[in-house]
């Protein structure tokens, strides 16, 4: 793990490529999504835009895991690992992703809801829960990256996380043992980028500072459980979760999402903020 907390110009710009092979696998994903496929074809079409792209599915460099993609379903919140069980219309699917290209890493995150007739039970309950927390993790995850954008310290983002998802309609529960982090050559570097309010005031926020903005919700308690095999992380209370990610880079121009193909124009176009390119 980096020393350093800071990069130099040059080094965050090579830190865009293996954002944008990042963001071209979860596009793949994106578009294979359907009834009766597994997450562990999603794993494979993900890994295989990786590859073809000259990169390195980073997740596979983890000690002790083998995919390309945590796929975690339904009341699980993140690191669920990819099976064979085809999913079904109304499945609540967040598919984290990293690439490793040139040395240096991308890591993103995205919730899918399977499109079809929903058969199970109150569906149409099911379905406006699902898209409830999926919006309210992605509107939390959005509203992080606008604050870092003009943050003075690094938890100044997690207020404005916790913040996002307290104006929020309903009941969620925030993780709080599962953070973001700092990311560069290796995937996971410091700081730690906490998704609500904390104490201290944490690192400045400079030009060179890169990390991954991921609130990750319930829709009810934050209470979670770990699975048996080791890395599965589930709500407690059986309520469907949702898990968001961005890699976001501070230059000394301004702000840039190196894992979306817009630099995060879109998502960050209410906010105000308008992400600069690296010259």
């Amino acid at each position: 793990m980096r020393t350093s907390l800071y990069k130099s110009h040059d080094e965050l710009k090579m830190m865009v490529p293996a954002g944008l092979l990042t963001a071209a696998a979860l596009d793949a994903v994106e578009a294979a999504i359907r009834p009766g496929i597994s997450t562990l074809e999603l794993d494979a079409i993900a890994e295989k835009t990786i590859r073809d792209g000259g990169g390195v599915p980073n997740f596979q460099l983890v000690p002790g895991y083998s995919h390309t993609v945590c796929a975690s379903v339904n009341d699980a919140v993140v690191h669920g690992i990819p099976n064979s069980t085809p999913l079904e219309p109304g499945d609540v699917v967040s598919i984290d992703c990293g690439a490793k290209l040139n040395g240096w890493n991308g890591d993103s995150a995205r919730t899918f809801i399977v499109p079809g007739e929903i058969t199970r039970p109150n569906a149409s309950e099911w379905l406006a829960e699902a898209n409830r927390v999926s919006d309210a993790t992605r509107a939390a995850m959005w509203a992080g990256i606008a604050a870092f954008a003009s943050a003075r310290h690094l938890n100044d983002v997690g207020t404005a996380i916790e913040v996002a998802i307290d104006e929020q309609a309903g009941p969620l529960g925030n993780l709080e043992n599962y953070t973001g982090h700092g990311i560069g050559r290796d995937m996971h570097e410091e700081p730690t980028v906490f998704n609500y309010r904390v104490r201290r005031r944490g690192p400045v926020v400079r030009a060179g500072l890169a990390i991954c903005i991921e609130p990750m919700l319930t829709g009810g308690s934050p209470d979670v459980t770990v699975d048996d095999d080791g890395w599965t992380v589930r709500s407690a209370d059986g309520t469907v979760a949702s898990h968001w990610e961005h890699t976001v880079i501070r230059h000394a121009d301004g702000m840039w999402v190196t894992t979306a193909e817009d630099g995060g124009a879109a998502g960050l176009a209410s906010y105000g903020v308008v992400p600069v390119p690296l010259a």
